[in-house]
């Protein structure tokens, strides 16, 4: 008996994609669907002969339905308590050091069965980030659940305005969906025991990068008395992480005049000052201007491709970031360098970063690969969740 919710049915042949849980409809795969279906309106899936495959929401688009349930449960609150309490379970499995670190993501899209869905947690606020039309009709009853659910939550903030404004959706009220009587925002988030001030109102993405917390942990390690220079620094995670590792200089370059002030806030908030030099440029520019080397780099850009038709652009992006990047490490040095293009999977990247170093003639050796940290999920069965990429190399 298939739930009394619109059904998409499938071509003949194309359900495999969904019998091996991946959460994606693609257009192409759609036999027949109901006319006239809103924007984010939960359908169900079956196959050619109507047997139930998966729950979802519907978008129109290439992604035609992304899916947050296999198992033929009604979509209600209760099936979503379920799933954010197992999202918590995990949080608290990972058993962040008390006291040392007050924020991470509770909610990772796919990785956690919400597609579409980004919560952070900055403290007692929680941010809500919604990519999908579906979650974004979803967000006052997520809201609710998670009030409900994760303790100490004192406000709910919606983070989805830029995002779903292109799908006809527009705000009301300030962006709070839920504040305690009282309630201020945090001057400061903790990660590892180091203040970040967290623009989650007008910062980028909800207001802080997250996902590089142990990679950031990692450079400290070999910060200490180093000349370190970190590119597209955003409000300076990393320059910070050295700092507190006793670099003996960090130069940090980014093009957002509002990063420069964020970080130069959290240099105030943790006590740097003298050893550190902002420079809010262009960083191609910079790197090829400058006449400083170093001996660490990070090379961390936003996503050069966000879809796969700019692919070949990122390549070129990316290899020439690398290139003048290796031109700025002393011999000895050693180079950090990310991507968080979904449409560039490590491999691709790991290549990309190979002919860069021809390109440069150094020679160079890997050291670490790494990912995104464990609240930030992989669905194994969702490997496009895999999304940021890195290396930290020796160059000489």
């Amino acid at each position: 008996m298939l739930l009394p919710y619109p059904i998409i049915r499938l071509k003949k042949g194309k359900e495999k994609s969904l019998l091996q849980k991946h959460p994606w409809v693609f257009s192409g795969a759609i036999h027949e669907e109901p006319q006239n279906l809103e924007e984010g309106e939960i359908v169900q899936v079956v196959n050619h002969e109507r047997q139930y495959l998966a729950t979802g929401h519907f978008h129109r688009g290439t992604i035609t339905v992304r899916c947050f349930d296999f198992n033929q449960s009604h979509p209600d609150a209760d099936l979503f308590t379920k799933k954010i309490n197992e999202a918590i379970s995990l949080r608290k499995s990972l058993m962040f050091p008390s006291g040392s670190t007050n924020c991470y993501r509770l909610i990772h899209g796919e990785g956690d069965g919400f597609p579409g869905l980004i919560i952070d947690i900055y403290g007692d606020t929680a941010v809500m980030q919604c990519h999908s039309a579906g979650m974004y009709r979803m967000r006052m009853m997520l809201c609710q659940i998670l009030v409900n659910q994760c303790s100490g939550i004192k406000a709910v903030y919606d983070k989805s305005t830029d995002t779903m404004s292109k799908h006809g959706h527009q705000s009301d009220g300030d962006g709070f969906l839920y504040k305690e009587e009282g309630y201020a925002p945090p001057e400061y988030v903790l990660e590892s025991g180091l203040k970040y001030s967290v623009d989650f109102i007008s910062g980028q993405k909800t207001g802080f990068f997250l996902d590089q917390r142990e990679n950031r942990s990692l450079l400290a390690r070999y910060a200490k008395g180093k000349n370190v220079l970190n590119t597209f620094c955003y409000t300076g995670g990393f320059s910070i992480a050295a700092l507190h590792a006793e670099a003996h200089l960090v130069h940090s370059v980014d093009s957002s005049k509002r990063a420069i002030e964020g970080l130069e806030k959290n240099l105030q908030l943790n006590s740097f000052g003298g050893e550190h030099q902002s420079y809010c440029a262009d960083v191609i520019s910079h790197l090829r201007q400058s006449e400083t080397v170093y001996d660490v780099v990070v090379l961390d850009p936003p996503a050069y491709a966000k879809h796969l038709n700019q692919t070949q652009k990122a390549m070129i992006g990316y290899r020439s970031l690398n290139t003048e990047g290796f031109k700025k490490i002393k011999s000895g040095g050693i180079l950090f360098t990310f991507s968080c293009s979904q449409a560039i999977d490590k491999e691709l990247f790991r290549k990309i970063v190979f002919q860069s170093a021809l390109q440069s003639k150094r020679e160079v050796r890997i050291l670490h690969q790494l990912s995104q940290p464990p609240d930030h999920p992989i669905n194994i069965f969702h490997p496009e969740s895999e999304y940021l990429k890195g290396l930290v190399l020796y160059v000489s």
